[in-house]
């Protein structure tokens, strides 16, 4: 009686103790939100104008390319056709493409604060946003101070530029708030009131020319104190009539001076500039709870600095917010072959969570899209399986599965330009057999087709403004538009950049796409497998993919044919013994019909 009694216990004891770890293991689940996030990427110049009164001028134009003085200028008309010059434009006799880079549109703060509902509804639940910080151009990767809010995204722009002065840059204890600086934490406040998170973009690797340090460089030569700062090449002889001082940029470019590095990343007073930077925007006011700042960062041209730096950055952020999230732009191996980096290096608990995943989308248009050089689905596997191993599983379940962005096609004209590869020469400046049209029905369902592969594989889906209302672009500038509202009445498009006449397009919203990635995001939502589930490749043969999602009980099953073609396709074939009930079809004929797509769940 006595043993059974200790047994007993011992049984009672084991159960609380399994208890308690479940306990743990859910609450742990329960406050990691990277598996679970469905990626909104927001260029806020061109997302929505909230406010009329902040946008740019002409004078907030110095000091980024192409440096020449406009004497005629102004913002941007919203709903304006996006080739068509406008009067001031014309003015300075210059082609599109220069015109392009002198844009404003308005967007700021204040618009997308206004449209959060809008991404809420749309099911998005975490949001990038590109550079926010001061800077004279339109993308803001040439910044000038990394520790304020760009005076045009916020309410009082003049204000703000008094508040600069009176600061010493190099000093955090001189820093002060900016209008616009508490306007983001405004933002940042309503979207953690909705359960969503967000993150920016950290450029850490160049600035823009008229970034402090530099400038103080520029007017102090040899003799400034930040001079160490920044690769010199050369520096001005007095003596002469020419400036020879010169610069490293980045990837060669003198708007973007690129910071000095040593056998440790960059020297160590940037390093403790940008240290002081991350707890400005993680903790605002220094409190110890990071629940009124970001809640991570976006890291551009990541491979472009050392490592070691990256590490360091991990630490400082997870002193400030364990649970935070590092993705990084970790991109080409070989940009003029086409080879993409296997970023396994930077994805770890020391370094970041996830990196932009382009190489999801390089199979994904090689795969679905291209025609004369297409993969098969074999191959195609083997690929995803070999980037699984690479990366690591749970790794892949916090990756950002992008299929376009700022700097590519949108998706949108990607499919309506099969055999050629993303992100190179795919605009009518450098490619003249680019489509630039608007897609036709064909095209949108592939662009729906493709969406529901990604929101069904392993991996964190990740939208680019507008792509889920049908926007379409060329490469940069082109995928840069502003967005469509449905409010909003927009002029027809109806020239190319060398103003050719075409054929008009209708600018406007596609609610039969919007609403097919709204069932998406319920569907990601409501399906833990889709979002933490292990992942089963079923079947790949020529162009027909079937992949099952499992976790725990749940399970879902995927089927793709992305040929023109119908395909008749036996379900056995799948292996699955279980009755399954249809959950999501792009049509209800039999067979696979030509870029169809089947999600099942099994019963």
């Amino acid at each position: 009686m006595e043993q059974r009694s200790i047994t007993k216990v011992i049984k009672f004891l084991i159960s609380i103790i399994f208890l308690f770890l479940c306990g743990c293991f859910n609450e742990l689940e329960k406050e990691s939100w990277h598996e679970d996030a469905i990626w909104y990427q927001i260029f806020p110049d061109r997302f929505y104008n909230g406010d009329l009164s902040n946008d740019p001028n002409k004078n907030s134009l110095m000091g980024t390319w192409p440096y020449d003085f406009q004497e005629s200028w102004s913002v941007m008309p919203w709903t304006s056709e996006w080739y068509k010059l406008q009067p001031w434009e014309m003015l300075n006799k210059k082609d599109f493409y220069y015109n392009a880079q002198l844009r404003r549109y308005g967007g700021d703060l204040q618009g997308i604060i206004e449209k959060l509902d809008y991404i809420k509804d749309l099911g998005v639940n975490a949001i990038y946003l590109n550079p926010i910080f001061e800077s004279p151009s339109a993308h803001k990767y040439g910044v000038k101070y990394y520790h304020h809010v760009d005076n045009n995204f916020g309410p009082n722009p003049s204000l703000d530029e008094k508040i600069w002065s009176s600061e010493d840059p190099s000093d955090p204890s001189t820093w002060k708030w900016t209008s616009a600086d508490s306007l983001f934490l405004k933002l940042i406040n309503e979207i953690h009131s909705r359960d969503m998170h967000i993150i920016i973009d950290g450029v850490f690797n160049h600035v823009g020319i008229p970034f402090w340090a530099m400038d103080d460089v520029m007017k102090n030569g040899r003799n400034s104190k930040y001079a160490d700062w920044f690769i010199i090449e050369s520096w001005d002889d007095p003596e002469t009539e020419i400036n020879e001082f010169s610069y490293r940029g980045w990837f060669g470019f003198k708007d973007l001076p690129e910071f000095t590095e040593d056998d440790f990343g960059l020297i160590p007073p940037i390093q403790n500039h940008i240290h002081a930077i991350i707890k400005r925007w993680m903790d605002p006011n220094g409190d110890g709870d990071p629940s009124d700042g970001i809640d991570g960062w976006r890291l551009d041209v990541a491979e472009k600095v050392n490592i070691k730096f990256w590490k360091t950055f991990r630490r400082w952020v997870n002193e400030i917010n364990p649970n935070a999230y590092l993705t990084g732009e970790v991109w080409w191996e070989n940009y003029f072959d086409n080879v993409m980096i296997n970023a396994s290096p930077w994805i770890n608990d020391d370094v970041f969570d996830s990196v932009m995943n382009y190489r999801f989308a390089d199979l994904v248009y090689k795969f679905f899209i291209d025609d004369k050089n297409k993969i098969t689905a074999e191959f195609f596997g083997k690929s995803f399986a070999m980037l699984i191993e690479e990366y690591g599983y749970s790794n892949i379940l916090k990756i950002q599965n992008l299929l376009g962005s700022h700097d590519t096609e949108r998706l949108a004209s990607a499919c309506v330009n099969p055999d050629r590869w993303i992100d190179h020469a795919n605009n009518l400046n450098y490619n003249p057999e680019f489509k630039i049209r608007k897609p036709n029905l064909s095209e949108y369902n592939l662009q729906k087709q493709i969406t529901t592969f990604q929101f069904m594989f392993p991996g964190t889906p990740y939208v680019f403004y507008g792509d889920e209302v049908g926007m379409w672009g060329a490469d940069d500038p082109d995928s840069r538009k502003p967005m469509i509202w449905e409010e909003l009445d927009y002029e027809n498009e109806t020239t190319d950049p060398f103003n050719n006449l075409r054929n008009p397009d209708i600018v406007s919203v596609n609610n039969d796409l919007l609403s097919h990635y709204k069932i998406l995001t319920d569907l990601r939502a409501k399906y833990i497998s889709l979002r933490r589930g292990d992942y089963e490749l079923l079947y790949a043969e020529d162009t027909i993919f079937a992949f099952s999602r499992s976790y725990k009980d749940e399970k879902i099953i995927s089927i793709f044919n992305t040929s023109k073609n119908h395909q008749k396709f036996d379900f056995n074939l799948l292996g699955i013994a279980e009755i399954v009930t249809p959950i999501l079809q792009s049509d209800k004929s039999k067979g696979l019909p030509p870029h169809s797509f089947r999600v099942y769940e099994v019963n």
